[in-house]
């Protein structure tokens, strides 16, 4: 990324973006470019056998009866990559996920630590806190053998029942963007490498293998691709995996425009692109930018072995693209010091201390959506208390799929739901051994707790007569390979809540979903909190916001919508048509399934309902507190921004500051151009500085980021829908790349 004219004073942009040029990630430009010497060096000494070791791997489960073994040094994990000893080059042992160390179907026999759901990490707005995480389950895949960590999910939210919004981090590039930065710095401080996933657009889990997304290159550019290029400055990973859909008619895998011309050309990526595991259509997205074909047996050939041998031993071009794949490997491998350090099974892991990091990104991930009559905190004048439905006596909900993270003593409930094939075990619902039961008795030792299932709607409602404050614990579980039906809480659980607030109108709600949901009985209840899956100590977490031991601070990272029809899809393309499948087989004779994000184009989220004049069931950036906030005396001084913060109420709280653009030259567009995270005590005011990220500003226009000359207006809010008086600002053309 070339900065052609730079700001006074500095800015966010950097004059020269390179892999590995994070401000303070732990490698240097100076130590990448040294890495690339070294690999470089590493290439002319392999002999044409090896120059396709490295190029291909497995899946490194047993997953059917004809799956490869699994090489002895080998972890079992979701992927290997052999290595060649010959050279000191070690093997890439790779682990899923975002949250945490995955299961990988109970081969290690060992357990690990469960991070909240992405969308919680998202909502605590707190990038030194993912770090923090990111750091934590890095170093927990370190001490199990592995050297690749497949974390780093950054898809943005463009439909609100996609069943992996839970792995991500909402639907504002920005936040987004920031956020799985820090993630992947984290993990990479661990000395293995990260990636972000999935590349690009890869917005829907129905038909994700042939979905054929269709958008403008401005308005990628501005929404979903900014997000990456985000992280990629911020966090540095070492490799990116693309995605199973297409964009623009190629798979996403095999595009040009996505691996060569955006990533290699145009951000300067210097590692290395893995494919999504079954993802790759044939050889010649080797030519297109895919450096390595990731579990080979769920494509349909192994391409970058012998085939890709063959093509390079017969032409010059093959045998350059070859050279570069294997180079941006080793790259990778010597920037991150696998060789000098390597990662061997058997560390040792506090799994205590990394216990009360999840505990604290969950603290901090919840959201108080509505606290009718302060409700809560509950206080000590609750003797009788009611806990409802959501198996709240056993444990906490988690998503499902790749990222699934098992901890100590194995999953607290494991529910089938059904299906055949050698993936079915992957679609369990799962809950974390933390009971918000016994975590609430715990806060309230002189209270009567009592419990009901909510299967009878019927004998919840006449217990919820008798209790002094009732919480109902709702239920949406999501995972990989599908996605939902609607934005309704499933198992007639509305039906629960609403017989439940109908006998007894001091009802609280707590929901672990995996995205928005609606709530036709919000009028009834006394306060909704949203826990999403909050990961390990959930639990614990929920019942310290419940009682006031947290003041919450978190806010939403994703628009809630008010009803489905609001959405730029009302319906989601090809649900109808297909049936959930985590392989995401098309019916036969099927072509692929076109997805218009032009649409709504750059516009997702809470930029969607500006543009149309929607309005929220709950916006983007809302949260509630136990104390109060206020703003004043925006300043606007060239791209940073300056105000007043103070916090009006008698308890120390954390706000979240949020500065949005609402207006310029080319006409109305709201984004969030600023955020940070503040914590004040009762009283106390504070002046706050935040930097505005110019291409949140500019608009992406025929190869280069464009501020037009002319007025700008800036708005703090409280929300994307609760905005201060707007703050004009004068700005002169600036032109980059």
């Amino acid at each position: 990324m070339i900065i052609t004219d730079r700001w006074a004073g500095g800015t966010a942009a950097s004059a020269l973006i390179l892999f590995f040029a994070a401000p303070v990630a732990a490698q240097t430009q100076a130590d990448v470019a040294a890495a690339e010497r070294r690999a470089e060096a590493t290439v002319r000494a392999m002999t044409a056998a090896e120059k396709t070791v490295m190029t291909h791997g497995i899946m490194a489960l047993p997953l059917t009866a004809n799956s490869p073994p699994i090489p002895a040094d080998a972890v079992p994990g979701a992927g290997y990559i052999p290595g060649i000893p010959r050279l000191g080059v070690p093997a890439l042992r790779e682990t899923d996920a975002s949250l945490g160390v995955a299961y990988a179907g109970g081969l290690r026999k060992d357990n690990a630590t469960a991070l909240p759901s992405g969308l919680a990490m998202a909502s605590s707005w707190n990038p030194a806190l993912v770090e923090q995480g990111g750091r934590m389950i890095g170093a927990e895949a370190r001490s199990k053998g592995y050297n690749v960590m497949l974390a780093g999910g950054v898809n943005l939210m463009r439909d609100p029942r996609n069943g992996r919004n839970f792995e991500y981090l909402g639907e504002d590039p920005l936040l987004a963007g920031t956020l799985v930065g820090h993630a992947i710095r984290g993990i990479q401080s661990n000395k293995i490498i990260a990636t972000i996933k999935h590349l690009a657009l890869n917005g829907q889990e129905t038909g994700r293998h042939f979905a054929d997304v269709r958008i403008s290159e401005d308005n990628a550019r501005e929404s979903d691709l900014l997000a990456f290029e985000l992280g990629l400055e911020i966090g540095a990973p070492g490799s990116v995996m693309c995605a199973y859909n297409r964009v623009n008619g190629e798979q996403a895998c095999s595009s040009d425009w996505l691996l060569n011309r955006v990533l290699k050309q145009d951000w300067g990526f210097k590692g290395f692109v893995m494919s999504d595991w079954g993802a790759v259509p044939n050889i010649e997205a080797a030519l297109k930018g895919l450096d390595q074909q990731s579990g080979e047996q769920l494509d349909t050939a192994v391409f970058f072995g012998d085939k890709l041998a063959q093509a390079a031993s017969g032409s010059a071009t093959w045998s350059r693209r070859l050279d570069d794949m294997n180079k941006r490997i080793l790259t990778s491998i010597y920037a991150s010091e696998l060789d000098s350090n390597p990662a061997m099974p058997g560390g040792v892991i506090d799994y205590a201390a990394n216990a009360k990091i999840a505990e604290e990104v969950a603290r901090q991930g919840i959201v108080l959506l509505q606290n009718r009559g302060n409700a809560l905190p509950l206080g000590k004048t609750a003797r009788n208390i009611l806990v409802i439905g959501g198996l709240a006596t056993t444990g906490v909900l988690s998503g499902a799929g790749s990222s699934q993270v098992i901890g100590d003593g194995g999953p607290a409930a494991s529910i089938p739901v059904g299906g055949t094939g050698p993936f079915a075990g992957f679609m369990n619902i799962v809950y974390h051994r933390s009971s918000p039961f016994a975590a609430i008795q715990a806060k309230a030792p002189d209270a009567t707790v009592r419990f009901r299932n909510g299967r009878s709607l019927s004998e919840a409602a006449a217990a919820a007569k008798a209790a002094d404050v009732v919480i109902v614990f709702a239920n949406q579980w999501s995972g990989e390979g599908f996605d939902q039906a609607d934005l309704s809480l499933p198992d007639g659980q509305d039906s629960l809540i609403s017989a439940v607030a109908d006998a007894n109108r001091n009802t609280i709600v707590v929901l672990q979903t995996g995205g928005p949901v609606l709530m036709p009985w919000l009028e009834k209840t006394a306060a909704v909190v949203e826990a999403w899956f909050p990961g390990i100590r959930g639990g614990e977490a929920i019942a310290s916001v419940l009682f006031g031991e947290t003041n919450p601070s978190g806010r939403l990272p994703i628009t809630f919508p008010s009803s489905e029809a609001h959405l730029p899809r009302p319906k989601l393309d090809g649900f109808a048509w297909l049936e959930p499948d985590f392989i995401g087989r098309k019916p036969v004779g099927a072509g692929p399934l076109p997805v218009d994000y032009d649409i709504e184009g750059s516009d997702l989220g809470y930029r969607w309902n500006a543009r149309q004049g929607h309005k929220a069931l709950f916006p983007f950036g809302f949260g509630l507190s136990y104390t109060t906030f206020e703003t004043s005396d925006l300043k606007m001084d060239g791209m940073t921004a300056s105000f007043t913060l103070r916090n009006t109420g008698n308890r120390d709280g954390t706000s979240v500051a949020q500065l949005y653009l609402t207006d310029t030259p080319v006409g109305q567009r709201q984004r969030l151009v600023a955020f940070e995270r503040v914590g004040l005590s009762a009283g106390e005011t504070r002046r706050i500085s935040m930097m505005i990220e110019p291409r949140t500003v500019g608009e992406f226009e025929s190869g280069n980021w464009v501020i037009s000359k002319g007025k700008y207006s800036f708005a703090l809010g409280a929300n994307a829908e609760d905005l201060g008086k707007p703050v004009t600002l004068r700005l002169n053309r600036k032109v980059w790349r």
